[in-house]
């Protein structure tokens, strides 16, 4: 348990006291594709420390694409919103890459961060994050082109599996982004022909990571993730 604890990034800023009142509390899960944790609206069960697995949160609008507002992988958590004292869920979220995590019910995470103050300042911390990279979003995909937005989400995509090679359907990437297949058709051949990345039946594989860096709006600068070391 402690190489998953090292590989979530939330879990590895406690001391070493503080995880170990965690620990009896977790179990180690498999998250697959397409899954769904929460329901907006609904209860939360079960909060979420992503290892190798990454999940989106998705703002559902009637009438309309569902649109990601938010990310998370192995430098966050899924269940912020009890820390605050919500029990229930705003967005959709939806498994995006398969993989595991750690999981602990609800009403242990409740009783843990009441008392364990490490965990509350590392919960208080992400949050922020989490808020910073759910308005940057926002207005990112108000305000930039497709092939930048594009580019900062592969970025994004990146930095939460750890891993330049990822599959992403058009379809995916097309709701992850707000706009139709087509555009992302475009934005993906425009990059790939700049030989950034390589995109074929799904699997895409980051080429050039700076160039693709100059590619993305600044949107990815301010929601790019902090190695944990420097956050503590």
């Amino acid at each position: 348990m402690n190489r998953e604890r090292a590989a979530n990034s939330l879990l590895a800023v406690l001391p070493r006291k503080g995880y170990q009142l965690l620990l009896p509390r977790l179990e180690r899960v498999t998250l697959k594709f397409g899954d769904v944790l929460y329901h907006p609206r609904e209860a939360i069960q079960h909060v979420y420390f992503p290892i190798d697995s990454m999940v989106s949160l998705l703002s559902l609008v009637e009438g309309h694409l569902a649109l990601e507002v938010g990310l998370v992988g192995h430098e966050g958590m899924l269940g912020v919103p009890l820390a605050l004292g919500v029990m229930d869920s705003p967005v959709r979220a939806l498994v995006q890459g398969s993989g595991t995590a750690l999981r602990m019910t609800s009403a242990h995470f409740l009783n843990e961060v009441r008392h364990n103050r490490p965990l509350q300042r590392a919960v208080s911390r992400y949050a922020y994050d989490l808020m910073v990279q759910v308005t940057q979003t926002a207005a990112c995909n108000r305000f930039h082109q497709v092939e930048a937005r594009l580019a900062r989400w592969l970025l994004m995509t990146r930095d939460r599996v750890r891993s330049n090679q990822f599959r992403l359907t058009q379809e995916m990437l097309g709701s992850m982004l707000g706009v139709l297949r087509v555009a992302v058709t475009k934005a993906a051949g425009t990059l790939q022909k700049r030989k950034l990345i390589s995109y074929s039946r799904g699997e895409i594989s980051i080429l050039d990571s700076r160039a693709l860096e100059t590619a993305a709006c600044l949107c990815y600068q301010i929601v790019k993730v902090v190695p944990a070391v420097t956050r503590a």
